[in-house]
């Protein structure tokens, strides 16, 4: 497994020439990433699972694993990601604590249609389940309040 995330780093900077150095600043970090014509029906959206200490620890394996969340957001999801390094805005970092005032369902509209013009793609259904992006979750807003 060590060696998938190795070569799937070393593909990324590849792909994308990053290099962490001059990496762009995350733009308006609160600001609404879901289109007005979608927000009310987004906002209706609510996790199916509880933010238990076995849910996040879940999401967590899949933010490093099988969703490669890592290769943008970084290890930390600090928006620090080797690959995140050549996208401008930067990737989200997920422990802005102002997160906590966007609801699951904007979350969970990024993760199935992306973000345009960001390189933030849809990851549901393609990439991940609907469930597996709802563990993800739970395991992104567990660090909105650590520093």
């Amino acid at each position: 497994m060590k060696f998938g995330k190795i070569l799937l780093t070393f593909v990324a900077v590849s792909v994308f020439g990053a290099s962490v150095v001059g990496m762009a600043a995350e733009k308006e970090p609160l600001a609404p990433r879901v289109p007005a014509d979608d927000m009310e029906e987004a906002k209706e959206w609510t996790n199916p699972f509880k933010p238990t200490p076995e849910n996040i620890a879940k999401g967590k394996e899949l933010f490093a694993g099988k969703a490669t969340c890592f290769t943008c957001h970084g290890n930390d999801g600090r928006g620090d990601g080797v690959a995140g390094a050549a996208l401008d805005p930067a990737p989200r970092n997920f422990h802005n604590p102002g997160l906590k005032k966007k609801s699951d369902g904007e979350f969970m509209y990024v993760i199935k249609n992306g973000i345009e013009g960001t390189g933030m793609i849809s990851y549901t259904p393609g990439i991940v389940t609907e469930e597996e992006a709802a563990l993800i979750l739970l395991y992104e807003r567990s660090l909105h309040d650590v520093k």
